[in-house]
Parts: C-alpha cells; sequence; structure tokens
C-alpha cells in the first residue's frame, strides 16, 4: 500500500503532498476527471450557479468525511486512497469467506441449538399454561376470601348485638328478681338492723326500676309488681312505726331529745325513702315532729325564762334614775352614788365581761343552783343565757332538719319557723314587755351587744334560721337604748345648779355618773361602732361640758371656778383612758379642756405672790418687741420693788402655793402636775425678767446684783417639787 501510495503520488507532480488534506482531495478528484471518465458524465439541466445552498451542504459532507479518523491516517500517510478501498474489500471477501467456512463446520452444532431452543420454546409455552391455570386458580380463591370475610363480619356484628341484649336483659332480669332473702328481712329483720337498711336500699331500687320499666310498658313488669308493692307496704309501716316511737320519746319528762335526734339521723334514709314512695305517711311524720318539738321547745323556754327572772336583781332602774337627777331626789338603792358598787346603772364594772368569748360562749345559768346559792345577776347575763340556750338548740335543730328531712333554703327556713316560731314569739313579747319599763341603759347596750356577736357566730356557722330574730331583737333594744340616753341627755340639761346642794370643788357625782357611763358606752362600741350612739354621746358631752360650767359659775371667786373645773376635767378623763382608747373623740375633747384651764389656774396661783413681775414682764417684752423699751427707763423704783420684793418672799410664797395646790384637787397626780407647771412657769417669767433688765436700758441699775442667779433659783425651786 505504500508503494501504490507512493506511485499515487508521483502521478500527479503538481499535488503538494506536504499541503492541506483538503487541497490533496482536491487534486485526486480533478487526476479523476483526467483519466477520461468525465466524458462519459452526464450532467443533465444540473445548474451549478444559482443554488448555492447545495454545494454548501455537499461541503458539509465533504468536511464530516475528512473528519473521519481512517481517511484522516490515510491522508497523513499520503496512501492511495482507491487501492485502499479495493485492499478493503478484497479483506472483506476473505473474512466473509472464512465465516461461511466456520459456519459450515459449526452446522451441526447450530442444528442442535435449533432443537434445543424449539425444545425450551414447548416447555416454556407448558410452563405458560400450567402459571395461567395457577392465576385463574388464584383469582377464585381471592373472592372466596372476601366471601368468607363478609361473612366473619356479619357473624361479628350479630354477636355484639347479642351479647348486648344479653347484657340488657341479664341486668332487667337481675333488676326484676325478688330474692328471698329480701323478703324475709324486710318482713321479720327489726329496722334498726343494719341488713334491714341495707335490703330496703335494694327495695328501693327495684321499686324505682319497676316504675321506669311501667311507663315503657314493659309485660315483665307486672310479674313483680304485686310483691313489690306488698314489700313496699311492709316496710312503709314498720318505718312509721319505728320514727313515730322515737319522736314520742322525745316527749318523756326530762328526756335529752338530742339522743334520740342522732338515732334518727343514722337512719334518715327511712324518711328518704318514705318520701319517695309513700308521701302521705312522710308527712305525717313530718307534722308529728313539728308538732312535738315546737311544743317542747316552747315548754322549756318558757319555763327556763321564767326561772331565769327569779334570780335577777330585784333592785332594777326606773324613769326616776337618771344621770342629772339629784341624790336628794331619791332615797333608795340609787341614794348614794358609790364607786365601789360594781351594779349602778352608770358604771360597767365587771358587767362587760359578758361580752369576753369565755363568758359569750360559757355554759348557760342553771336558775335552781343559782337560788339554791342565792346568787343574783344583772338582766343582760340572764339574757345572753336564755339567748345563748336558744342559739345553741336552733342552729342545732337547723342542722337536724335540713339533714333528716332533706330540706334547702327557704323550704327549710319555713320547717325551722314553723317548729321555733312560737317560741320565738314568747321571747319577743317578754322582751318588749321588759324593753318597755327599763331604764337600765347599759344593760340595753350589753343586750345590744350580745345579739350583735351571736349574729356574727350564726353568720359564721352559716346558720341563717334566726337572722329575722336577730333583726326583730335588735329593732326593739336600739329604739329603747337611744330613748334612755335621750332621757339622760334631756335630765342633764335641765339641772338646776342651786337645786344640787351645797357647793364643793371636789368632782361632782353627775359628772362621775357620766365619766362611768361614756367610758363604758365608748368601750363596748368600739367593737361593733354605731353612728347614732356616738351622736348621742356626743350630744351628752356637749351637755356634761354645759352642765360643769354652769355649776363652776356657781362659786364666787375664778379661783374656785378653776379647781372645779379642773377637777371634774381631770376626773371624768381620768375615767375614759381606764376603758376608752387615747384617740377617742371624748378623751381628746376633755385633755384640750383640761389643758386650757391648768394654764389658766397657773396664771391664776402665781398672779398674788408673783403678778407684779409678771406684769413688768409682758410689758416690757411687748415694749420691746416694739423698739419702745425706753419707756421703761424711769422705773427705776418699781424695778427695786420687785427685784428685792422676789429675793425676800419667793421661797415662803412657792411653799404656800405648793400646799394651797395640793390642798384644793383630789387627785395628787393631778395637782403634783400643776405645781410642776406652775413652777416651770415661775421660772420662765424669772428668766424673762432677767431677759429685760440685760437689756441697755437697764444695765446701769445697781439693784441688778440683787437678783438670784436663774441656776441657783432653778435648783431651789426643785426641792420644792413634791415627790410621790
Amino acid at each position: 500500500m505504500a508503494e501504490g501510495a507512493a506511485a499515487a503520488v508521483g502521478a500527479g507532480p503538481d499535488v503538494n503532498t506536504a499541503g492541506n488534506p483538503t487541497e490533496v482531495a482536491m487534486a485526486y478528484l480533478q487526476d479523476e476527471k483526467t483519466d477520461g471518465d468525465i466524458a462519459n458524465l452526464n450532467l443533465g439541466e444540473l445548474d451549478l450557479t444559482t443554488d448555492e445552498f447545495i454545494l454548501d451542504e455537499v461541503d458539509v459532507h465533504i468536511q464530516a468525511n475528512l473528519e473521519d479518523d481512517l481517511v484522516k491516517e490515510a491522508l497523513k500517510t499520503g496512501v492511495d486512497l482507491r487501492q485502499y478501498s479495493k485492499q478493503v474489500e478484497a479483506e472483506l471477501q476473505r473474512i466473509e469467506q472464512a465465516s461461511i467456512k466456520d459456519y459450515i463446520k459449526e452446522s451441526q452444532n447450530i442444528a442442535l441449538l435449533h432443537n434445543q431452543i424449539t425444545a425450551c420454546d414447548s416447555i416454556l409455552e407448558r410452563m405458560e399454561g400450567m402459571l395461567s391455570g395457577f392465576q385463574s386458580d388464584l383469582s377464585s380463591i381471592s373472592s372466596e376470601i372476601q366471601t368468607l370475610q363478609q361473612q366473619s363480619v356479619s357473624m361479628n356484628v350479630r354477636l355484639k348485638n347479642r351479647q348486648a341484649v344479653r347484657s340488657h336483659l341479664s341486668q332487667l332480669v337481675d333488676e326484676l328478681v325478688v330474692p328471698g332473702a329480701m323478703i324475709s328481712t324486710i318482713l321479720d329483720t327489726p329496722v334498726t338492723e343494719q341488713e334491714f337498711l341495707e335490703q330496703l336500699h335494694e327495695l328501693n331500687n327495684k321499686i324505682n326500676f319497676a316504675k321506669e320499666l311501667s311507663f315503657r310498658e314493659t309485660l315483665a313488669c307486672s310479674d313483680i309488681q304485686d310483691i313489690v308493692d306488698r314489700l313496699k307496704l311492709k316496710a312503709v309501716s314498720k318505718i312509721r312505726e319505728f320514727i313515730l316511737q322515737k319522736i314520742y320519746s322525745f316527749r318523756k319528762p326530762m328526756t335529752n331529745y338530742q339522743i334520740p335526734q342522732n338515732t334518727l339521723l343514722k337512719y334518715r334514709f327511712f324518711y328518704q325513702f318514705l318520701l319517695a314512695n309513700e308521701r302521705t305517711v312522710a308527712k305525717e311524720i313530718r307534722d308529728e315532729y313539728v308538732d312535738t318539738m315546737s311544743k317542747i321547745y316552747y315548754s322549756y323556754f318558757k319555763s327556763y325564762s321564767s326561772r331565769l327572772l327569779k334570780v335577777q336583781y330585784e333592785e332594777v332602774a326606773d324613769k326616776d334614775d337618771l344621770m342629772g337627777v339629784e341624790d336628794t331626789a331619791k332615797k333608795g338603792f340609787f341614794s348614794k352614788p358609790s364607786l365601789k358598787s360594781r351594779n349602778t346603772i352608770f358604771t360597767v364594772g365587771q358587767r362587760g365581761a359578758i361580752l369576753s368569748p369565755a363568758e359569750l360562749e360559757g355554759p348557760i345559768l342553771v336558775p335552781h343552783t343559782a337560788q339554791r346559792g342565792d346568787s343574783r345577776y344583772p338582766y343582760e347575763t340572764l339574757f345572753r343565757s336564755q339567748h345563748y340556750a336558744l342559739l345553741d338548740n336552733g342552729c342545732r335543730e337547723f342542722l337536724f332538719l335540713s339533714d333528716f328531712f332533706m330540706v334547702a333554703g327557704n323550704s327549710a327556713l319555713d320547717l325551722f319557723n314553723s317548729i321555733m316560731g312560737k317560741t320565738l314569739s314568747m321571747f319577743l313579747k317578754s322582751m318588749s314587755t321588759y324593753v318597755s319599763d327599763c331604764y337600765d341603759s347599759i344593760a340595753v347596750f350589753l343586750c345590744i351587744h350580745i345579739i350583735l356577736r351571736f349574729r356574727a357566730i350564726t353568720a359564721k356557722r352559716n346558720i341563717p334560721a334566726l337572722d329575722k330574730y336577730w333583726e326583730a331583737v335588735l329593732e326593739l333594744l336600739w329604739p329603747r337604748f337611744e330613748l334612755i340616753l335621750e332621757m339622760n341627755i334631756h335630765s342633764i340639761r335641765n339641772t338646776d345648779p342651786q337645786k344640787l346642794g351645797v357647793l364643793d370643788t371636789r368632782p361632782h357625782y353627775i359628772t362621775r355618773r357620766y365619766a362611768e357611763f361614756s367610758s363604758a358606752i365608748v368601750s363596748i362600741n368600739q367593737t361593733f361602732p354605731n353612728e347614732r350612739t356616738n351622736t348621742l354621746l356626743g350630744q351628752l358631752q356637749v351637755e356634761v361640758e354645759n352642765f360643769v360650767l354652769k355649776m363652776a359659775a356657781e362659786f364666787p371667786s375664778r379661783r374656785d371656778q378653776l379647781i372645779f373645773l379642773i377637777n371634774n376635767y381631770d376626773m371624768m378623763l381620768s375615767v375614759l383612758m381606764e376603758r376608752a382608747a387615747d384617740d377617742s373623740k371624748e378623751v381628746e375633747g376633755f385633755q384640750q379642756l383640761l389643758l386650757a384651764r391648768t394654764q389658766e389656774f397657773i396664771e391664776e396661783i402665781l398672779s398674788p405672790p408673783f403678778g407684779g413681775m409678771i406684769a413688768f414682764v409682758k410689758e416690757a417684752e411687748a415694749l420691746m418687741e416694739k423698739g419702745q423699751l425706753d419707756r421703761l427707763k424711769n422705773e427705776e423704783a418699781r424695778i427695786t420693788h420687785l427685784v428685792r420684793g422676789f429675793s425676800g418672799t419667793w421661797k415662803q410664797s412657792v411653799e404656800a402655793m405648793s400646799q394651797d395646790v395640793m390642798r384644793s384637787f383630789t387627785n395628787f397626780k393631778n395637782g403634783t402636775s400643776i405645781i410642776q407647771g406652775a413652777l416651770t412657769q415661775l421660772i420662765q417669767y424669772y428668766h424673762g425678767f432677767h431677759k429685760v433688765l440685760n437689756q441697755p436700758t437697764f444695765r446701769s441699775l445697781a439693784v441688778r446684783s440683787e437678783l438670784i442667779n436663774l441656776h441657783h433659783l432653778m435648783v431651789e425651786v426643785k426641792k420644792h417639787k413634791p415627790n410621790f
């Protein structure tokens, strides 16, 4: 092939073997044209000038062929393509001949392979038939499985329906069947046995179930209705007899009815059974209980109240026992007011202890025991005992009614009132009778606060049964208390000082009555404040202050008037501060009055011995403020007299003043306070005297050397202060 290629190259000397492959190919085509074949080429009507795109496509094909690897290789090596093409064809023929020989050689094997393939085809055909049969069998099995599944679901639904029916029927049969044990227990067992109570519950369930079935028109219900009705009648009969027997036992004398009540509570289901199945019998029992307990409570409290009145104090206040009534106007129990007597109508004493929790909820009084001991009590103590018994029994009764008779709200209140109404009316009537003729305001006020506390106790216990009664009692007591207080106010307002006997600077008995009374009311009123009470106390205080001023005006000298006022204010303040709060209106009012009158009295007692010096100091200080002190520079003789007079007599004057003050005031502590205030005021005046004489106007006075040293004066004055 190399030689052919070289010959080809040599035949075309114009071809540049070293040139572009495209150029080589073109040269080759040129050579082909020169071989004489071109003469036989018929181009027909080929137009080589108009359709340029055809030549472009040919060029593309040529370019693609030139890109072939073998063509590239041949062109590079300069191979003659025609020779190369012949060589390739020869090679293909050789290979074809070799293949035919191989095929002939392997013909037997090929025939054998053909037979084997044919056999395999027949086997596969049989297998295909078998698989098709399996497929049809599986389809039929699947349909059978679906059928079985549907049958299973249907059977399951029927099973559940039958089980549900069986459950309901079983329950129905169990509820309908009346066991022999129930029959024997209801007929023969006492009602107090636990077994009877259990079977009664079962019977009640069967009665309710039978009623329910009768509404549904269940035929099986008629089979048991007769025996259930007879058992119900027997149970109702036994229960009625048992409960009525317990109620009748309340009527026996000296019976503690709380014990059978507790027994009834253990069998509260009996009444519930009657109420559900035999309302006529239930109403009979309820009415019998109401009638019995109403009579028992009325009898008990009527007897107890009448016995309590036998241990009340025989001496009681009347319309003449008022604060402003003079002692000489009446003889008897209240003829001599005494602070030692703790049972006067104006002194609370130990009576206020009735409101303490220990006594308020303490044991009630036993009248016959008190009579044997010859004990006597104020009305509020009897009132407390009576109403605490009412509170205790009322709360217990209300709880019993709510529990046993299964009532609540207004029904419970109505049932309670049907039992306790007669007793409560008796209480209100007797109290109205007492209050209409009562003039002991402290007793009435204590009763009011007893009721307020008892009302709080019932509210804490959540027992509304007595709420209306408490309000009714308060409506009786409040107006009476206000009336008595107004009567005392009028009595003080209308008091004539000239009819009250000999004048005395010591505390007056009317102010003492007021102090004791006011402190008692204020101390009691602190827990449950009442504006109306505070208003009346304020009016009473104003009248007492006016009364003290009217009494003081009866004294001829201002000094005695001040002593009387200070003694009375101090006494009232001391009594009030024992019971009332320090910031109460009454305490603050009398403190201001006492302070003002005390300051005025100090000026009054300093005036006789030291009035000249005090007047000079006040005059000089007034002129100093105006800058006109020189107007006193000609008062040397007056100043000399004052200095020497004070130095010579001050000790005797202070001693006499101290003794006079201690004789004038009944309260030694108050007298001491007044002396200390007077000595302090004296030192202040003398210090002012020193200050005035130290002014330039008086510095040239020789008498200044005779002034007592202020520190020395203070030391000497301290010796005259009383010590207790």
